[in-house]
């Protein structure tokens, strides 16, 4: 890939897709190819054929996808395998069709099994059952991983799957309903600032542990894997190495947000948890020569200072 190459970025006004976006820009590659979804809808097979047809990307980022939390993968799953089915078949398969020199596929670490209690390996993959809350997800990116590997196996094509921890950040969309965990958390502790409310309420017991990744660690992640050659593994983790409690994530938020501690946080038990634990074992990933570059804390502040209602 070079500054010259015709570059795809299905997802660009996403989570990481607005950071790749942004990157490439910066480091002047010159044929981003890129529509937002009302003049290009990732669903519609004729729609996305058409454009490879004509735009003949060389290399494509897919990082479009339907998400959202907790909430939204329980009331929200035929939408969720549904979209997520059809964006990956159509643009994979549209790869392929055009002679796509590589591709690079998103995937999401609700991939692998709920109850191992370990740090998650690639060859984890479908050896047990998945999380309840978040299963019509699972099973849509579990196909598009397998569509890449079946075109790999098949038809010699170069698509590449990277697992990334639960991602955060500001391109997130700071709904307190839908977004992710992290980003959740950051939204309505902010909220509760502004407010002056007493009370911060949050799901489940606050035990279960969780590995979060920023999103321009991903993002960097994507472009080093895209412009890594000679790779021997399609499937690879991507995270940051690091653990915390839900209870810990939301401690390190209010101590940035409000030192004083002037509310009470209150865990609802009645609602769901979630997996036990979600941590990913990144050896392959490293052993490549990539590793992440934000910290913890200064990812958490940058997101927070994101928010246009709020500054620290």
């Amino acid at each position: 890939m070079n500054k010259k190459s015709k570059i795809f970025i299905a997802g660009h006004n996403g989570l990481v897709g607005k950071s790749i976006f942004q990157k490439l820009k910066n480091d002047e590659y010159q044929n981003l190819l890129y529509l937002d979804k009302k003049r290009l809808d990732l669903r519609n097979q004729l729609e996305v054929n058409n454009f490879f047809k004509k735009n003949k990307p060389e290399y494509v980022f897919l990082v479009a996808a339907k998400v959202g939390g907790i909430l939204t993968n329980i009331n929200n799953k035929a939408e969720l395998i549904y979209d997520n089915i059809l964006i990956q078949s159509n643009v994979i398969h549209a790869s392929y069709i055009a002679g796509v020199k590589k591709l690079i596929f998103l995937g999401s670490n609700c991939i692998y099994p709920k109850k191992l209690n370990r740090a998650l390996k690639e060859t984890d993959l479908i050896y047990g059952d998945f999380e309840k809350t978040n299963d019509a997800y699972a099973i849509a990116k579990v196909a598009g991983l397998k569509m890449c590997q079946s075109y790999n196996h098949q038809y010699k094509t170069n698509f590449l799957t990277l697992i990334p921890a639960s991602i955060f950040g500001g391109n997130d969309n700071f709904d307190s309903q839908n977004s992710h965990f992290l980003t959740s958390l950051i939204n309505r502790s902010i909220d509760l600032k502004l407010k002056k409310k007493k009370f911060f309420l949050v799901w489940g017991n606050g035990e279960p542990k969780r590995e979060v990744i920023y999103q321009e660690d991903v993002a960097l992640a994507c472009i080093y894997f895209m412009k890594k050659k000679e790779l021997k593994h399609d499937l690879i983790n991507i995270g940051s190495g690091y653990e915390f409690k839900i209870k810990d994530y939301v401690n390190f938020i209010i101590k940035i947000i409000d030192p004083k501690h002037k509310f009470k946080i209150v865990y609802d038990k009645k609602k769901p948890n979630g997996i036990k634990r979600k941590l990913l074992n990144s050896k392959i990933a490293k052993n490549y020569g990539w590793k992440p570059k934000f910290s913890l804390i200064d990812s958490i502040k940058k997101t927070i200072l994101t928010y246009n209602k709020f500054s620290l």
